[in-house]
C-alpha cells in the first residue's frame, strides 16, 4: 500500500514539475527573457531531466514570481483608479480639497486644479493654482502648462503665451510638444501666425496633437492642400499604428478624420 501511495506521489509531483517547466517556458518567450533562459528551459521541457528541472524552479522563484507579484500590484492600481473614476466629480474635488488642507504640495494643487477644470471650473482651477505662480514654483513647467491652458479656456491667450514663453522647453520631449502646441493655439486666438509654432511642435512630437491642431489651422487659413497632405499622413499613421497608440490618441485621430470629411 505504502509502495503505491509513493508511487502516485511520485507520479503527481512529476506531473506538476512539468506543468511548471513548460508554464517557466512559455512565459520567457512571451517576456523576451534572456536566451540562456530559453535555452535551459527549453532543454527542460523537450529533455527533461533533474539539473533542468532545477533550473526552471529557480526560474520561477526569482524571475516568474516577482513578475506575477508586479502584475498583482499593476492591477492593484488600476482597480483603485477605476473605483475612484466611478467617484462623481464633486466628491472627487472635496476629497482633492480635504487633501490640499491636510498637506499644501505641488502635486495636490495641480490634481485638484485639474479635477476643477474637468468641472468647467477654470476660474477656481486658476485660483488653485495662483499660488505656485508666485512661489518656488513659479517657473515649474508642470505649473506653467496647467495655468496657460486654464488662461486658453478662460479666453486670455495674451496671458497664456507669456507663461508658455517661460516653459524651459528642454525639460522633455512632452513638455516641449505641450507647450508649443498651447503656444500655437494662444498664437492663433490671438490673430498672430501660428504655422511656424506648430510646426515647431511637430518636430520629435509625443503625440498626434499638434499635427491634428496644425491641419485645422491651416483649414481655417484655407491652405487646405497642405492640410490634406498632413491629414493624410496621420491617417497613414492610425493604419499603421499599434492597438494601443491608437486607443491613446483616438481623440486626435478622430479629430483629423472629421477634418478629411470637412475637406470633401
Amino acid at each position: 500500500m505504502e509502495g503505491i501511495l509513493g508511487a502516485e506521489f511520485t507520479y503527481y509531483l512529476f506531473q506538476a514539475m512539468r506543468v511548471v517547466v513548460i508554464a517557466s517556458f512559455i512565459h520567457a518567450l512571451v517576456t523576451k527573457q534572456d536566451l540562456y533562459w530559453l535555452l535551459m528551459l527549453g532543454f527542460a521541457v523537450f529533455f527533461g531531466g533533474i539539473i533542468s528541472t532545477i533550473f526552471a524552479l529557480v526560474y520561477t522563484f526569482t524571475v516568474f514570481l516577482p513578475w506575477l507579484r508586479g502584475r498583482g500590484r499593476v492591477a492593484g492600481q488600476a482597480a483603485k483608479r477605476g473605483v475612484e473614476a466611478l467617484k462623481p466629480l464633486d466628491t472627487r474635488i472635496r476629497e482633492a480639497q480635504a487633501l490640499l488642507a491636510d498637506s499644501d504640495t505641488l502635486q495636490n494643487r495641480a490634481d485638484l486644479a485639474a479635477l476643477q477644470a474637468r468641472a468647467g471650473r477654470p476660474e477656481e482651477a486658476q485660483a488653485t493654482l495662483q499660488p505656485l505662480l508666485s512661489g518656488i514654483y513659479a517657473d515649474d513647467p508642470v505649473v506653467l502648462l496647467t495655468s496657460a491652458e486654464l488662461d486658453l479656456a478662460r479666453g486670455q491667450a495674451g496671458e497664456a503665451a507669456e507663461k508658455l514663453n517661460r516653459v524651459d522647453l528642454k525639460t522633455s520631449a512632452a513638455t516641449r510638444t505641450r507647450a508649443l502646441t498651447l503656444l500655437g493655439q494662444a498664437l492663433e486666438a490671438q490673430g498672430q501666425d501660428a504655422a511656424g509654432t506648430y510646426e515647431q511642435a511637430m518636430l520629435g512630437a509625443t503625440t498626434e496633437e499638434p499635427r491634428a491642431r496644425y491641419a485645422a489651422y491651416l483649414i481655417r487659413q484655407g491652405r487646405h492642400d497642405e492640410a490634406r497632405a498632413l491629414l493624410d499622413a496621420i491617417e497613414k499613421t492610425a493604419r499603421q499604428a499599434s492597438s494601443l497608440y491608437r486607443r491613446q490618441e483616438r481623440e486626435w485621430f478622430d479629430l483629423a478624420l472629421n477634418l478629411r470629411k470637412e475637406l470633401k
